[in-house]
Protein backbone atom coordinates (compact mmCIF):
# COMPACT_ATOMS: atom_id res chain seq x y z
CA UNK A 1 0.00 0.00 0.00
CA UNK A 2 1.73 3.01 -1.46
CA UNK A 3 0.30 6.54 -0.47
CA UNK A 4 1.51 9.56 -2.71
CA UNK A 5 1.60 12.95 -1.11
CA UNK A 6 1.07 15.35 -4.01
CA UNK A 7 0.79 19.13 -3.96
CA UNK A 8 0.84 20.89 -7.20
CA UNK A 9 2.94 24.13 -6.39
CA UNK A 10 2.86 26.22 -10.36
CA UNK A 11 0.97 25.35 -13.48
CA UNK A 12 1.80 26.48 -17.05
CA UNK A 13 -1.47 27.41 -17.86
CA UNK A 14 -0.58 28.80 -21.22
CA UNK A 15 0.76 25.30 -22.50
CA UNK A 16 -2.18 23.75 -22.73
CA UNK A 17 -2.95 26.36 -25.09
CA UNK A 18 -0.34 27.09 -27.15
CA UNK A 19 0.97 23.11 -27.89
CA UNK A 20 -1.18 19.99 -28.44
CA UNK A 21 0.63 17.96 -25.84
CA UNK A 22 0.96 13.92 -27.09
CA UNK A 23 2.85 12.46 -23.72
CA UNK A 24 3.85 13.36 -20.33
CA UNK A 25 6.92 12.66 -18.26
CA UNK A 26 7.78 13.24 -14.73
CA UNK A 27 11.10 13.91 -13.84
CA UNK A 28 13.18 15.12 -11.07
CA UNK A 29 15.21 18.30 -10.80
CA UNK A 30 17.93 19.80 -9.26
CA UNK A 31 18.09 22.58 -7.20
CA UNK A 32 20.38 24.55 -4.38
CA UNK A 33 18.94 24.89 -1.20
CA UNK A 34 17.49 28.71 -1.75
CA UNK A 35 15.51 27.66 -4.96
CA UNK A 36 13.80 24.98 -2.57
CA UNK A 37 12.50 27.46 -0.38
CA UNK A 38 11.58 29.78 -2.86
CA UNK A 39 9.35 26.87 -4.45
CA UNK A 40 7.77 26.08 -1.22
CA UNK A 41 6.27 29.61 -1.38
CA UNK A 42 5.12 29.58 -4.94
CA UNK A 43 7.41 32.12 -6.61
CA UNK A 44 8.27 29.91 -9.43
CA UNK A 45 7.15 31.35 -13.36
CA UNK A 46 7.00 29.50 -16.46
CA UNK A 47 6.98 32.24 -18.86
CA UNK A 48 9.47 30.90 -21.96
CA UNK A 49 10.52 28.14 -19.84
CA UNK A 50 11.05 24.95 -22.00
CA UNK A 51 13.64 21.37 -21.40
CA UNK A 52 16.55 20.58 -24.06
CA UNK A 53 18.51 17.69 -24.04
CA UNK A 54 22.45 18.30 -24.89
CA UNK A 55 24.57 15.16 -24.69
CA UNK A 56 22.48 13.08 -23.71
CA UNK A 57 21.32 14.73 -20.22
CA UNK A 58 18.14 16.74 -20.16
CA UNK A 59 17.95 20.64 -19.07
CA UNK A 60 15.14 23.02 -17.94
CA UNK A 61 15.93 26.75 -19.63
CA UNK A 62 14.55 29.86 -18.92
CA UNK A 63 12.32 28.94 -15.28
CA UNK A 64 11.88 31.85 -13.10
CA UNK A 65 12.52 31.07 -9.50
CA UNK A 66 12.59 34.21 -7.97
CA UNK A 67 15.29 34.62 -4.92
CA UNK A 68 14.46 33.48 -2.10
CA UNK A 69 13.77 37.10 0.64
CA UNK A 70 15.51 35.69 3.69
CA UNK A 71 18.78 34.59 2.26
CA UNK A 72 21.62 36.86 3.00
CA UNK A 73 24.85 36.11 0.35
CA UNK A 74 23.95 32.69 -1.18
CA UNK A 75 21.02 33.62 -2.90
CA UNK A 76 20.66 31.80 -6.51
CA UNK A 77 20.71 33.18 -9.93
CA UNK A 78 16.83 33.55 -11.12
CA UNK A 79 16.87 32.08 -14.96
CA UNK A 80 19.92 29.28 -14.13
CA UNK A 81 19.58 26.61 -16.21
CA UNK A 82 18.72 23.10 -14.38
CA UNK A 83 19.13 19.51 -14.60
CA UNK A 84 16.23 17.04 -15.22
CA UNK A 85 16.82 13.38 -13.95
CA UNK A 86 15.14 11.15 -15.94
CA UNK A 87 15.96 7.60 -17.33
CA UNK A 88 18.38 7.24 -20.45
CA UNK A 89 15.72 5.42 -22.29
CA UNK A 90 13.24 7.87 -21.72
CA UNK A 91 15.44 10.82 -22.68
CA UNK A 92 16.48 8.71 -25.88
CA UNK A 93 12.92 8.38 -26.99
CA UNK A 94 12.48 11.92 -25.96
CA UNK A 95 15.91 12.84 -28.51
CA UNK A 96 14.24 10.87 -31.04
CA UNK A 97 10.85 12.63 -30.83
CA UNK A 98 12.63 16.38 -30.74
CA UNK A 99 14.45 15.64 -33.83
CA UNK A 100 11.42 15.30 -35.84
CA UNK A 101 9.98 18.48 -37.05
CA UNK A 102 7.40 20.72 -35.00
CA UNK A 103 8.46 18.51 -31.13
CA UNK A 104 9.11 20.83 -28.38
CA UNK A 105 9.31 19.63 -24.52
CA UNK A 106 7.36 22.29 -22.07
CA UNK A 107 7.25 22.00 -18.48
CA UNK A 108 3.74 21.85 -17.38
CA UNK A 109 3.86 21.96 -13.41
CA UNK A 110 6.14 21.57 -10.56
CA UNK A 111 4.73 19.49 -7.48
CA UNK A 112 5.74 17.72 -4.34
CA UNK A 113 5.18 14.38 -4.24
CA UNK A 114 6.59 12.72 -1.20
CA UNK A 115 8.81 15.53 -0.19
CA UNK A 116 11.09 15.39 -3.59
CA UNK A 117 10.29 18.05 -6.20
CA UNK A 118 9.23 17.13 -9.42
CA UNK A 119 8.54 18.53 -13.26
CA UNK A 120 5.54 16.91 -14.87
CA UNK A 121 7.63 17.56 -19.07
CA UNK A 122 5.16 17.37 -21.99
CA UNK A 123 6.18 17.01 -25.15
CA UNK A 124 4.06 18.63 -27.40
CA UNK A 125 3.64 20.47 -31.39
CA UNK A 126 2.50 24.20 -31.53
CA UNK A 127 -1.01 24.88 -32.49
CA UNK A 128 -2.06 27.06 -35.21
CA UNK A 129 -4.31 30.21 -34.49
CA UNK A 130 -7.09 27.86 -36.15
CA UNK A 131 -6.43 25.24 -33.74
CA UNK A 132 -6.07 28.20 -30.81
CA UNK A 133 -9.60 29.35 -32.35
CA UNK A 134 -11.13 25.80 -31.94
CA UNK A 135 -9.77 24.69 -28.34
CA UNK A 136 -11.35 28.42 -27.22
CA UNK A 137 -14.90 27.69 -29.18
CA UNK A 138 -15.11 23.86 -27.79
CA UNK A 139 -14.52 25.46 -23.79
CA UNK A 140 -17.12 28.13 -24.52
CA UNK A 141 -19.34 25.67 -25.30
CA UNK A 142 -18.46 23.56 -22.78
CA UNK A 143 -19.17 26.51 -20.21
CA UNK A 144 -22.59 26.81 -21.52
CA UNK A 145 -23.72 23.33 -21.41
CA UNK A 146 -22.02 23.06 -17.10
CA UNK A 147 -24.24 26.74 -16.80
CA UNK A 148 -27.43 25.83 -18.40
CA UNK A 149 -27.11 22.05 -16.52
CA UNK A 150 -26.44 23.87 -13.19
CA UNK A 151 -29.95 25.80 -13.87
CA UNK A 152 -32.23 23.52 -14.80
CA UNK A 153 -30.95 20.50 -12.12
Amino acid sequence: MSSEFIKIIATNKKARHNYQIDSEYEAGIVLVGTEVKSIREGRVSFQDAYADIKNGEMFLRQLHISPYKYAYYSNHETHRTRKLLLHGYEIKKLWSKIKERGYTLIPLKIYFKNNKIKVLIGLGRGKKLYDKRQSIKQKDIKRDLDRDRKKYS
